[in-house]
């Protein structure tokens, strides 16, 4: 046998055939099969190595543990950076994009050149960046690392190349963007002072040119002193020494006061003709005691002070500033608008806000119409038009987060009638009194090319389904058992189960329930089906106990010892038998259109002990049948019935054909199956043999792990059109099942065909003790044709139950088999199955159960997740590995084709939630409040650049307001300056090199040079190089015709001026 197995295999075999001397497969005592060996398979495949390349597309969520925000008023640009170094970029829906520092250092402020297509970053390693957004992947231009000073502030004229750095140290420096090199032009600290102060002023918490004169820059120090520098002069105007620590500045656009906020809760207003004491002092929430002293406030972090053409009140927007004795008030945000102040409270603590306003140019009349507000955890933008301030509702899926994410499902090639109906049901359910104004962070451009580009770039919140409406709440009485029995939430889901075509929908929570969900347009009122059961485990012994424990060969399997108590028989906990987790609602209960519950199984407690966490399943809509297990053993539901057909022990579902003999020993009592009604409940916390405890145990299927094993979960289960005997000859309905040990076992069912008789005769099942063996546990089974496709499970087409009857078109079932027996004349009868466990992965011919293929994925790790997916119009086996490694392997032969160091330090949360689906697509929560979708297809890489929205958009850069020959005559209008000439080389000098160092980025281009491979790795570089050349012809295009409009206009106005002057008298100007 060993030696044609190969024969059959040598081209293609990974590893052994036969490896670690476990029997491979075999009959059910795991002995050599003497069925007949199957001929020899010619199945073409496809697949190399050059089709798989690991790219991440499209990152969704609010950013997790958010720093700072910036945007672009004239590309509508929205930047979010974060602790982690990341920079988040959203625009228009489908115009969103994720960059990271390598540094992984914390982002401090963002700046973006408005209109330029740039951006800078400030991040906590006190290095500035310059990032490119004028390509759709945003890469580093110049990298500036300061060497001796911390970065503290950041400012960015409108339409300069200067910025400027304020430093821990209190000095300011001056940086070209366009070459990102030092100037030599400082303003010191001690120069900007008084030399009489004794003490130092703090680090520079803001700076701000003067709206009336760009040569004029308002510094602003920690400890409260603030000083107008003149840059020419270079001299100071005036200082202010205040007593109260300064947070932040803002201008009025007459350039004549600006205002302050303060560590006491107060606000300043300064104006610039006496700079002695501020004008004006208000505590906004702060009210006046018996005493006459005002109440102690929390600090207003941050003002902002703009102006509206509509209304001589300016727009007065801050955060912070409670009083101290408001204990438990939620976050404000407070928006004062002359004497009317508007209080927001927000769920989360307020990161940052800015106003959004109409025009880029500092002084003129801003016209606030947004503000958008940053939370540590959400993302808002405000409606200021309107006196009632609503909110925006957001486009993109920023509550994903909403409850911790526990589990996720991907799902492709969903029938195109799912999502239409889905968004028009949730739609209904969506909160009201959202502004009704468009969406204004509205940059970038995003176009549909076709549904491959919707399905890799968006993501859009279709329905909200709240599993606990199905349970009644807890009374106060239960609180202190809750909090005993469960350390989270008790409804959490721990797996879903959803058959896109029949719109069935399962969910599997913490408390070992399952409630399965079926889909209506219409409403419902209807009372849920419940059933109730154990399922008990069996007290085992091995056959080393036997060995030495020879008054175990009893044929009963008894103990003739009578055994002692259960430790918990004669406690409390013993009251707790024979009831469930949850108490289910046992009434009558109106559902609205959506998904509606319609049965709830729950396991029971035994002996004192709650019901072991559900670890497995699966569900089939042709069967009707809904099949659970967990480390006790399995359970098969029939839902149309609402009966329990099913529920036996891990080890009776293997009878005499135990490949590794082991013994009952005292089975436990009560062990039954029982369906009910209703009864009170509650659950337990995850135990040892919960997933997320087995991420970091040992495997091992071999005899002396087995020994020390006293439970066998069920980590797998697959209903399938399949031989469940060696002798059949037609497929019949089957299930699968996988064991914690490596086991695969196959039972077979009888389902009636006629519809009538399927909803009144039983259903039968019975387990035959066909084993399959691997190393590791199994997780997952898929199967292939004879010709290498894949085969799918069969499904019921959806019918609406609760639709009005038609006498002509009957309510009828519908069902799509895809069974391989009428579907493989040409290439013979039979299927191939595919395993795959912790360790291995194997391919089985069936009906003969021989083993074909076998490799051995890891030896130092073991796989998390593995699923049979489609890529490139043909099939492979993709796995995760616990190292961080992602893996694809050909079917049938199981080649390596792809082994990636993807994540080298996975934790949890990516191990509970990474899974893969069809089309080379995969996603897993890189963050508790992030997703992070990735690809594995090379085509798909290839045309990622296509498909992404493009960030910046050739605009014309909106005209300053004409102000008028008065207020320029008497000295209104702004004055410029030419920054080159103060802080160039010729002027300023070079900055001394030990300051800062100039690190040249890639740009982009070779960080996408580098990242290209495989054949089309040269094809894709010349691309690039051709897009690069493109985009800077077309740069020069647009600079030039820019050009020769503003020559053009203002050839115009002085033509105008020179006729409107020409007759006029000296008396009449």
């Amino acid at each position: 046998m060993k030696k044609f197995r190969k024969v059959l295999d040598g081209l293609t075999t990974s590893s052994p055939a036969n490896p670690g001397g476990s029997p491979a497969c075999g009959s059910a005592a795991g002995t050599p099969s003497t069925a007949p060996t199957p001929r020899e398979l010619e199945i073409q495949e496809t697949l190399m190595s050059e089709h798989f390349q690991i790219c991440k597309t499209v990152r969704h969520g609010v950013p997790y543990q958010p720093t700072a925000l910036a945007f672009d008023p004239v590309q509508k640009i929205l930047a979010i950076g974060s602790r982690s170094g990341g920079v988040r970029l959203l625009g228009r829906p489908g115009v969103d994009c994720h960059c990271q520092h390598e540094s992984g250092a914390a982002v401090l402020q963002l700046q973006f050149l408005i209109n330029e297509g740039a951006l800078v970053t400030a991040c906590a390693d006190d290095t500035l960046h310059l990032w490119n957004l004028r390509q759709r992947r945003p890469a580093i231009l110049h990298s500036l690392k300061f060497n001796r000073e911390r970065i503290t502030f950041c400012h960015l004229p409108f339409q300069s190349k200067w910025l400027y750095v304020g430093t821990e140290r209190g000095n300011t420096h001056i940086v070209n963007i366009e070459s990102f090199i030092l100037s030599g032009y400082v303003i010191m600290w001690n120069k900007a002072i008084e030399l009489s102060t004794k003490t130092h002023p703090g680090p520079v918490v803001h700076l701000s040119d003067s709206p009336k004169d760009e040569g004029k820059l308002l510094i602003g120090f920690e400890s409260g002193t603030i000083v107008m520098w003149d840059l020419r002069a270079k001299r100071t105007d005036f200082r202010i020494y205040y007593d109260e620590a300064i947070h932040s500045a803002s201008w009025h656009h007459e350039g004549r006061q600006f205002m302050c906020s303060h560590s006491d809760g107060s606000l300043s207003m300064w104006n610039l003709r006496n700079t002695a004491k501020p004008f004006q002092v208000t505590f906004p929430h702060g009210k006046t005691q018996r005493d006459g002293r005002k109440e102690s406030c929390k600090p207003i972090l941050k003002v902002e002070y703009k102006t509206s053409r509509n209304s001589s009140e300016a727009f007065v927007v801050f955060s912070g500033g409670l009083s101290y004795d408001k204990a438990g008030r939620r976050p404000t945000l407070t928006i004062m608008h002359g004497k009317a102040i508007t209080v927001l409270e927000m769920d989360y603590p307020i990161v940052d806000f800015l106003l959004l306003c109409e025009t880029p140019y500092i002084n003129e009349v801003q016209e606030p119409y947004a503000v958008v507000v940053l939370l540590e955890k959400d993302f808002v933008v405000v409606d200021l038009t309107q006196s009632n301030f609503p909110i925006f509702e957001n486009p993109y899926p920023m509550d994903i987060h909403e409850s911790p994410v526990t589990c996720t499902a991907y799902f492709a090639d969903c029938p195109p009638d799912i999502i239409p109906v889905l968004y028009s049901i949730g739609a209904k359910h969506k909160k009201t009194g959202y502004s009704h104004k468009e969406w204004p962070v509205s940059g970038g451009t995003w176009t549909v090319v076709n549904s491959c580009v919707l399905y890799v770039t968006n993501l859009q919140l279709l329905l909200k389904l709240k599993t606990s409406k199905v349970f009644e709440k807890p009374k106060s009485g239960d609180v202190g058992r809750s909090a005993e029995l469960v350390e989270e939430d008790p409804y959490a889901v721990q797996m879903i189960s959803w058959c896109p075509q029949s719109r069935i929908l399962c969910v599997v929570g913490i408390s070992a329930h399952v409630i399965l969900y079926r889909f209506s347009k219409h409403d419902a009122m209807d009372l849920m089906d419940q059933l109730l059961l154990y399922v008990c485990m069996e007290d085992v012994i091995s056959p080393s106990d036997t060995e030495n424990t020879p008054s175990f060969s009893d044929p009963s399997g008894h103990s003739p010892q009578p055994q002692p108590p259960s430790p918990r028989s004669n406690t409390p906990d013993s009251m707790r038998d024979s009831i469930p987790c949850l108490k289910v609602k046992d009434r009558m209960i109106r559902m609205p259109p959506g998904y509606q519950a319609e049965l709830v199984v729950q396991l029971l407690w035994v002996d004192g002990e709650p019901p072991q966490q559900i670890t497995s399943l699966d569900l089939n809509s042709a069967y009707g049948l809904l099949a659970l297990g967990n480390c006790n053993g399995l359970t098969v539901v029939d839902y149309l019935q609402k009966t329990i057909l099913l529920c036996m022990s891990t080890l009776e579902l293997y009878g005499s054909a135990d490949p590794f003999q082991r013994l009952t020993r005292s089975p436990r009592k009560n062990r039954q199956s029982t369906s009910g009604t209703h009864a009170p409940c509650r659950s337990k916390s995850p135990t040892s043999e919960s997933r997320e405890n087995s991420f970091s145990r040992s495997r091992s299927s071999s005899v002396s792990s087995i020994d020390r094993e006293t439970k066998e979960a069920v980590t797998t289960l697959q209903f399938a059109e399949s031989y469940g005997h060696k002798s059949d000859t037609l497929p019949t309905p089957c299930l699968w099942v996988g064991t914690s040990l490596g086991l695969v076992l196959i039972i077979p069912m009888s389902i009636p065909t006629d519809e009538q008789e399927r909803l009144e005769d039983p259903v039968t099942v019975a387990p035959t003790g066909t084993v399959l063996m691997l190393k590791g546990s199994i997780l997952r089974i898929g199967f292939l044709d004879c010709g290498g496709a894949l085969i799918n499970s069969p499904y019921e087409v959806w019918r609406d139950q609760h639709a009005p009857d038609h006498p002509d078109r009957p309510r009828k079932r519908k069902l799509v088999n895809f069974s391989p027996s009428s579907s493989q004349e040409a290439s013979g009868d039979g299927h191939l199955a595919v395993v795959c466990s912790e360790r291995q992965a194997k391919v089985f011919f069936m009906p003969s159960q021989a083993c074909l293929y076998v490799h051995n994925i890891t030896e130092s790790s073991f796989v998390l997740r593995a699923d049979v997916v489609s890529v490139c119009n043909s099939v492979c086996l993709a796995c995760f590995c616990a190292n961080g490694h992602i893996m694809t392997l050909s079917l049938p032969s199981l080649r390596p084709l792809l082994d990636v160091n993807y994540l080298p330090l996975t934790d949890m949360r990516i191990a509970r939630t990474f899974c893969f689906t069809n089309g080379g697509q995969a996603l897993y929560l890189c963050s508790p409040t992030e997703i992070q979708r990735i690809t594995y297809s090379q085509e798909m890489c290839d045309n990622l650049q296509e498909m992404l929205g493009e960030l910046f958009t050739p605009i014309e850069t909106p005209e300053a307001q004409n102000r008028g020959f008065l207020k320029g005559f008497f000295g209104g209008n702004a004055q410029t300056f030419d920054r080159e000439e103060l802080f160039g080389e010729a002027a300023a000098g070079k900055a001394s090199r030990s300051l800062a160092q100039h690190i040249p980025g890639q740009g982009g281009m070779e960080g996408m040079k580098a990242a290209a491979g495989g054949v089309v790795g040269e094809l894709a570089r010349a691309r690039i190089a051709l897009d690069e050349r493109g985009q800077r012809l077309g740069e020069l295009e647009e600079r030039t015709a820019l050009m020769m409009t503003s020559a053009e206009t203002f050839s115009k106005h002085a033509h105008e001026l020179m006729l409107k002057c020409k007759d006029k008298k000296w008396y009449q100007f």
